[in-house]
């Protein structure tokens, strides 16, 4: 038991870069993803193909490869037009990890998003204009903090998907929780006790806020069949 209780300990190193990364990452999608879903909503042809185009390739890719050409293949073609680009400059891998994850999370973001804008009466909006607001206005004052209280269990969903996506950064060189589970299971063989030791490190992070999801949701629910 001594060497799969070695294994956890030495996976919950990771869990810091872990959490940071998925926090950070969520907020940048969050942005991202309500940019998205406001250029989707909107008259302009040009910003929905824009909208479109970048969900499609996101969620078209898997997203080691976007890890992948962000790490290397971007400094790579900086340095092939002359520059001394190097994200070691910028504080290291961790910042197109951060960049991968929150990018990647805006593409679905965006339509949990536009999903949750939609499912507000269409009489808000109409209301709000008869009172002299402008479409904007409307949506930041109106319908966005709706919106927000519709999906909020979708948000931390993916706040938790997140959290598990960020092992393939181990690829990328970032010494996550898989990643301290490799480099102990290189160094001392003990494969099986290195992997369920990640394994248990990833899952003291999502079981207990999947459960505190389903609560919510619960409550939630409850609220509104009582109303």
């Amino acid at each position: 038991m001594d060497v799969y209780l070695k294994g956890f300990l030495i996976a919950c190193k990771g869990i810091p870069t872990t959490v940071v990364v998925s926090l950070i990452a969520i907020v940048l999608g969050a942005a991202l993803g309500l940019l998205l879903a406001l250029c989707s909503q909107t008259k302009s042809k040009i910003l929905q193909v824009i909208a479109k185009v970048y969900v499609d390739v996101i969620r078209g890719t898997p997203m080691l490869v976007q890890a992948l050409i962000m790490a290397y293949g971007v400094p790579w073609l900086l340095q092939s037009w002359g520059s001394a680009f190097k994200w070691d400059n910028l504080g290291g891998l961790v910042v197109p990890a951060v960049i991968v994850c929150g990018c990647n999370s805006a593409a679905y973001m965006s339509e949990v998003i536009r999903s949750g804008i939609q499912a507000i009466d269409k009489g808000q909006m109409e209301a709000a204009r008869s009172l002299g607001m402008t479409h904007g206005m409307a949506m930041r004052l109106i319908i966005i903090p709706q919106a927000v209280r519709v999906i909020l269990p979708a948000f931390a969903n993916e706040f938790v998907t997140l959290i598990k996506e960020t092992s393939v950064l181990g690829y990328v060189g970032v010494v996550e929780i898989l990643r301290r589970g490799q480099l102990w299971n290189s160094s001392s063989f003990e494969t099986f006790p290195a992997y369920i030791g990640v394994a248990l490190a990833y899952m003291i992070l999502t079981i207990p806020l999947s459960k505190i999801i389903n609560g919510y949701e619960r409550k939630v629910a409850r609220r509104e069949s009582a109303a």
